[in-house]
């Protein structure tokens, strides 16, 4: 797999290690010449120095044979413009996108660039999984492929608790993809039992949370 990182920055460059670590071939692209020396340093002929957002320094990395491009500059009209040059003129069928103001996250859906990435929004998630209450969060949206994946703990008492995932009571376009038990994390089988306390991961058609969410929550689930 070849992937080109525009923008240094650390999540550009913690990125690009990851990968190169993993063996995949990494470009990263940075336009500021300090920070380009600082990085050169470590990654070497794995950085390039240039305006990810201008088509000859895209070309120049080889963008043309690109399976991966991922826009993580401080700028969100350079993010956009970046992964839409990619997808739309060079064909890249994989994007990603970070997204510095989550004010600009609609945009982002708007234009097709998807999955477009916000810290922001992901630390409330974070904060909304410590709150009980909430119940359900929402971990990513397929907008393309029309599918959500969501997580839920499993309540004591409910009708999923005890339940062994062939018997959960979920409707058609859901499917329970991971249980994270104790720290550790499995994909079930159809006879692996759900456990009170479980924290489920599930993928679904859009629009189902809310036949899904009772079975998981106590006193509800049992008399749906």
């Amino acid at each position: 797999m070849y992937v080109i990182i525009a923008g240094a920055g650390k999540v550009g460059w913690n990125l690009a290690r990851e990968l190169i670590a993993k063996d995949r071939e990494v470009t990263l692209i940075e336009s500021d010449h300090h920070r380009y020396r600082v990085v050169e340093e470590e990654l070497e002929h794995a950085v390039q120095y240039g305006d990810a957002s201008e088509l000859w320094i895209l070309e120049r990395a080889g963008i043309q044979r690109a399976d991966l491009v991922i826009a993580v500059t401080g700028d969100d009209e350079d993010n956009i413009l970046i992964c839409q040059v990619a997808k739309e003129k060079y064909g890249c069928q994989r994007i990603v996108a970070r997204v510095n103001n989550p004010r600009n996250l609609q945009h982002f859906k708007l234009l097709g660039v998807q999955p477009a990435v916000s810290a922001t929004d992901l630390i409330l998630r974070l904060i909304e999984h410590e709150v009980p209450e909430w119940g359900l969060i929402q971990l990513l949206a397929l907008e393309e492929e029309h599918l959500e994946i969501i997580e839920l703990e499993v309540g004591e008492g409910s009708a999923a608790a005890g339940c062994r995932v062939r018997d959960v009571n979920l409707p058609d376009g859901s499917l329970i993809i991971s249980v994270l038990r104790n720290g550790a994390g499995f994909v079930p089988k159809a006879d692996s039992v759900v456990e009170a306390g479980d924290q489920v991961l599930l993928i679904l058609d859009p629009g189902l949370e809310g036949q899904i969410t009772p079975q998981f929550t106590p006193g509800v689930g049992a008399s749906a």
